[in-house]
């Protein structure tokens, strides 16, 4: 699912146009960033949180030639779905499959 099918799926539901829904979910994914650039978490009860969170520097290794490489440390944005989240989508998918 795309962007734009999110909009439009948000539009037919809620009578607004398509430009304003559209406007909202870009204010809703700025805000999000937004936060997170400020190292802000931010939940949504029901759904998930989004957070950042700091990974120490290691030493990897290049995949093509097996050379070590020092990756430094870094702040990498987090995704984790509410446990009522992933219940439905596991209760959905099995009678799916069933």
């Amino acid at each position: 699912m795309t962007k734009a099918d999110i909009v439009d799926t948000i539009a037919t539901a809620t009578g607004l146009t398509k430009v304003e829904t559209e406007a909202v979910v870009d204010g809703f994914i700025s805000t999000v960033i937004n936060a997170m650039k400020e190292g802000k978490n931010i939940e949504i009860r029901g759904f998930g949180s989004y957070k950042v969170k700091k990974r120490k520097g290691r030493v990897a290794r290049n995949p093509r030639t097996g050379e070590q490489v020092m990756v430094s440390e870094h702040w990498v944005p987090l995704f984790k779905v509410s446990k009522e989240v992933k219940s439905l989508v596991n209760e959905n998918l099995q009678k799916g499959s069933a």
